[in-house]
């Protein structure tokens, strides 16, 4: 692929297998890390990612090649093998994959990497979307993205090269399936980001922050609770969604 395409623009997408159970991992790297199997099959990937990266830096692709490294969902909290927790960690936030309205199921890190465009080490916590890619990828290009529909995402270079320091997405909308479960709200003049949820899974037990009982949290029905007026969280202040605001506790 490289080697035909390495004088002209190229895309190359590469949807890892890992890690994703049911965690299938070589020989080679199994027992390797103290995490278990989830742990093997995260350095197994990042041998993987490695290896691609060593060949375009040996093409002396580097300085005019964007990498986008990032993940479309939060850790499997119910994929586990005895005690093993078999589906990630999805640290200080509420729930997991297959939850369209939990910080645990949509929140993930990327990783951007542009030598000589890009700054190296600069961290930025504002929220972009999957959706993103796309638009970038055509400002990349030289292309425009479609004017005669709606393009929810937006290109991310302004926001990368330091030219602009809020995100595009004012607002966000998350969805389970086909269900919208909670909208989000960057309030420019305040900086504070507000959460609404329409509706959370069933948790199985109830306080587990899982479907223990299903397997997998489901979209709608009776799995899920629907929410008048909306649970709604300051996620400035409270990341982890612990604690719903009122009329009592916030005014506004």
């Amino acid at each position: 692929f490289y080697f035909r395409n390495k004088h002209r623009p190229f895309l190359l997408f590469v949807s890892l297998l890992h890690v994703h159970t049911p965690l299938i991992t070589t020989e080679k790297f199994q027992g390797r890390s103290r995490h278990g199997p989830y742990g093997d099959n995260v350095e197994e990937m990042d041998w993987m990612v490695g290896m691609l990266l060593d060949v375009i830096e040996k093409e002396g692709l580097k300085n005019n090649t964007f990498i986008y490294f990032a993940s479309d969902h939060g850790g499997f909290l119910e994929a586990r093998r005895g005690n093993a927790q078999l589906g990630g960690w999805n640290g200080i936030y509420k729930g997991g994959k297959g939850m369209g309205g939990w910080e645990g199921g949509i929140r993930v890190p990327g990783i951007i990497r542009w030598p000589g465009v890009l700054p190296a080490g600069a961290v930025t916590s504002e929220l972009t979307s999957l959706m993103d890619i796309f638009p970038t990828v055509v400002d990349l290009a030289g292309g425009a993205v479609p004017k005669d529909r709606v393009i929810d995402g937006h290109t991310l270079m302004p926001l990368l090269q330091g030219k602009v320091r809020d995100s595009r997405h004012e607002f966000m909308f998350h969805y389970c399936g086909v269900f919208l479960h909670a909208v989000r709200w960057h309030q420019k003049d305040s900086g504070t980001i507000w959460k609404a949820h329409y509706a959370t899974p069933v948790f199985q037990p109830e306080a587990s922050g899982a479907c223990f009982g299903r397997g997998i949290c489901p979209c709608f029905g009776d799995g899920v609770t629907h929410h008048d007026p909306p649970l709604l969280f300051d996620l400035s202040q409270d990341p982890s969604e612990e604690n719903p605001l009122s009329a009592d506790t916030e005014p506004l």
